[in-house]
């Protein structure tokens, strides 16, 4: 009880958690014979237990619901940035759709799906060389027809 107290302040949570304890040690008594120390094992069961209880008390304190939310207190961008950002974005995509069908495939595969290159050779059912020259090749178009814009 009172290394328990130690970790929460509330003498009835420190009952109520020893409770569940020595429920948990009943219910578990056959496997405690493999257990050595048996009061080693009784303090950790109590240490776990008063930190599980924390973590259930700060879930249940948080409500989403009541937090107000700004989409720009976060981030240093306005709102004429984030648009700016979404025109480059769509020209991107442009710019990706018009790759060549090979290479666009190799991008998206590699890019877009995080696939690894290994993997991404296998779906195309071509080596990693050639996939490398895809992609290779996909970044120069796409260099290339972003800095005309």
């Amino acid at each position: 009880m009172r290394f328990i107290c130690i970790y929460v302040s509330s003498p009835e949570v420190a009952e109520e958690l020893i409770s569940d304890i020595f429920l948990e040690i009943w219910n578990n008594r056959k496997q405690l014979t493999n257990v050595t120390h048996f009061n080693a094992y009784l303090y950790s069961m109590a240490r776990y237990k008063a930190i599980s209880y924390y973590r259930k008390q700060h879930i249940e304190q948080v409500s989403l619901d009541e937090i107000p939310v700004d989409l720009f207190t976060s981030t240093e961008t306005t709102p004429e940035e984030e648009l700016i950002s979404q025109e480059s974005l769509e020209r991107l995509n442009k710019a990706i759709d018009s790759l060549p069908a090979r290479c666009k495939v190799a991008f998206k595969l590699v890019r877009e799906d995080k696939l690894k290159y290994k993997e991404a050779a296998a779906v195309l059912n071509i080596s990693v060389k050639t996939l490398e020259a895809h992609l290779a090749n996909a970044v120069r178009k796409l260099r290339d027809s972003l800095s005309e814009e």
